[in-house]
């Protein structure tokens, strides 16, 4: 059966969201309101009765001086990706684009390769056998993300290139998860390693309290957000960024965002932003001030987010990008290490993909974003 594919409504859009289990968070409608810089299309495709059986947003980046656009789906579009006929999805895409003018298309298929658990990273970090995660035999794979990512590269999709840290692409490779499912809170608490277990007890006894803000509180988490980027070298998103992302997520569905805060005697220690779309629960963006460290707020305020996702009725709580190293050496590696403590796995997603509409410009933008 062919698919049609057409510009949808905001409002089309969010209910296919809906009546899926999840999505991600950038393939919402609001997410394209956070995107200010960019131009916004709801794209659907459609069956023989007209009805959206898969969604798509797209942001469209024009090249300077030219009426050309990249076209990029972050971590979508929501499609049926392990369809036999895939081309009935990708050619009314590419067909639908080039007609607005991109000259290329990324899109980041929203399929996990590989699962490794928290004890086999952990063992291989003890035993110094590998350097990176795809140097281990995974927990779990899906067979058919192989034929699926063979099927792109026949078809003409280019796969980004990650230098195998998990992070060349525009989104994260390699992904931190906690399961939430069929699983009560204490057998959460049990899977965390014992560093993290007596962290949490340390907030506890200490005092640290973990309160949810609302937007009158993004100032608070900003000023800990612009310590941070100044410790770990990073340039900061403005306030005025988090705070159109709070308007536009949250007019879309209350729960969309949250902030979290962690006081110690009145003071703001750590503050983080959580994402919501179904029952797959994020861990956005964390913050923290360089004092009072050995209070522990971090984790305190990760296992508040935890027991509130699970409150949501969240399957996953995702604790977003890590690098696939497993060398102590590697500026990246304490990331992961802060990760697995809490028992969960990490996940190897299918990776970022582009299609060249027009080779020259899209050779000019590769070779622009080289020398950035």
């Amino acid at each position: 059966m062919s698919l049609r594919l057409r510009t949808i409504t905001r409002e089309e859009h969010l209910a296919f969201v809906r009546s899926r289990p999840s999505a991600s968070h950038m393939q919402v409608p609001s997410w394209g309101d956070v995107k200010a810089e960019w131009r916004t299309e709801s794209i659907g495709w459609t069956d023989a009765s007209d009805a959206v059986v898969g969604a798509g947003l797209v942001l469209y980046r024009q090249l300077p001086k030219v009426k050309r656009y990249l076209a990029y789906l972050p971590e979508g579009p929501v499609i049926d990706w392990f369809d036999p006929d895939l081309d009935r999805w990708l050619q009314p895409l590419l067909a639908h684009l080039k007609a607005q003018g991109a000259f290329s298309v990324k899109m980041g298929p929203p399929v996990v390769i590989r699962r490794w658990d928290a004890a086999t990273i952990k063992e291989a970090m003890a035993n110094k056998d590998a350097k990176r995660l795809r140097d281990l035999e995974p927990d779990w794979y899906e067979p058919r993300a192989f034929d699926l990512a063979e099927r792109l590269r026949r078809s003409g999709w280019l796969q980004g290139e990650d230098g195998g840290a998990g992070f060349g692409d525009v989104q994260p490779r390699y992904v931190f998860q906690v399961p939430l499912a069929n699983r009560s809170l204490d057998d959460i608490q049990r899977g965390f390693n014992q560093l993290w277990r007596r962290n949490i007890k340390k907030a506890e006894k200490s005092g640290v309290e973990v309160v949810q803000g609302g937007y009158q509180d993004l100032a608070v988490f900003h000023q800990l957000y612009q310590v941070t980027a100044e410790r770990d070298r990073f340039t900061p998103r403005p306030l005025a960024y988090f705070q159109r992302m709070w308007q536009a997520l949250t007019s879309e569905d209350p729960n969309r965002m949250r902030l979290y805060l962690a006081y110690l005697d009145g003071e703001p220690l750590a503050a983080t932003t959580m994402l919501t779309v179904g029952d797959h629960v994020w861990y956005s963006y964390g913050a923290s001030a360089n004092h009072r460290r050995e209070v522990k707020p971090s984790n305190a305020v990760q296992w508040r987010m935890m027991r509130d996702a699970y409150a949501l009725g969240a399957s996953v709580y995702d604790l977003r990008g890590i690098s696939d190293t497993l060398e102590e050496d590697d500026h990246l590696f304490g990331l992961i290490q802060f990760k697995v403590g809490t028992g969960g796995q990490a996940a190897e997603y299918l990776g970022e993909w582009d299609f060249p509409l027009n080779k020259l410009l899209h050779r000019a933008l590769d070779l622009y974003m080289s020398r950035r």
